[in-house]
């Protein structure tokens, strides 16, 4: 299993949100030292957020981005306000290794099929995040500010086997709270739809966690605040 750690922006500054809610931040320094940090600790790949580009739908860290590709080997993935077929091309122009796409993939998913058709599926991830809703999962949009009224079964739907290769899937519930990931539901995703690799996030708190998730079947699993209150060490996830 694939270990993302995740480095959050907003302001220029590494941060994580507590539930997704912008109004419970707590910073943890310069995005640009924190990449290489993690390239240093033998990290392939670094989930990159644009917290500022989800909230206003266009990404806003192109110039910072570059400095990250620059300071590391580390591949980056990176999502955060990409709305549009032109926001995917200055991404991957940027350095970017694998764009993901939040809101759109769930309103505009025909539109996104065919950016996937013309990027090719390794190089997009669909990130549905997800809020337990009467007794089903409802897909939320705009930076986990609204409901989109899709469950994640219909969002996954729109995606047929060969249309889609990386899914990456946030229980909000637990983001950002150190809770432990949702192990339930990861398992379930991946029997459902084993063309897919899942990326699961939300909730990690320790090396259990991980192995919990590694006998779900999932393909990788995003890692942030465990890694910045010392909860978990980089090296020893690497070592799964």
């Amino acid at each position: 299993m694939l270990i993302l750690p995740a480095i959050d922006i907003m302001g220029g500054k590494c941060v994580r949100l507590a539930l997704g809610r912008f109004d419970d931040v707590t910073t943890y320094g310069d995005p640009t030292e924190q990449c290489a940090a993690f390239a240093a600790q033998g990290a392939e790949w670094i989930h990159v957020v644009d917290l500022d580009g989800a909230r206003e739908g266009r990404p806003m860290q192109h110039n910072l981005l570059r400095q990250l590709t620059r300071c590391s080997k580390a591949k980056i993935q990176f999502g955060g306000g990409v709305r549009q077929f032109a926001h995917v091309q200055a991404l991957f122009d940027a350095g970017v290794s694998r764009v993901v796409l939040g809101s759109v993939a769930v309103q505009r998913a025909q539109e996104v099929r065919e950016w996937t058709a013309s990027f090719g599926v390794e190089r997009l991830c669909c990130a549905l995040d997800v809020r337990l809703a009467d007794g089903k999962y409802e897909v939320v949009v705009r930076g986990w500010t609204a409901g989109s009224g899709i469950d994640l079964t219909a969002a996954l739907a729109a995606f047929p086997s060969g249309s889609l290769k990386h899914v990456l899937v946030t229980d909000i519930s637990r983001d950002g709270v150190l809770a432990g990931p949702n192990v339930a539901l990861m398992r379930s995703l991946a029997t459902a739809r084993p063309d897919l690799e899942v990326q699961a996030s939300g909730g990690v708190s320790s090396i259990e966690d991980l192995r919990a998730l590694r006998e779900t079947g999932a393909a990788a699993a995003v890692v942030g605040r465990a890694l910045y209150e010392n909860c978990l060490a980089l090296e020893e996830a690497f070592a799964l």
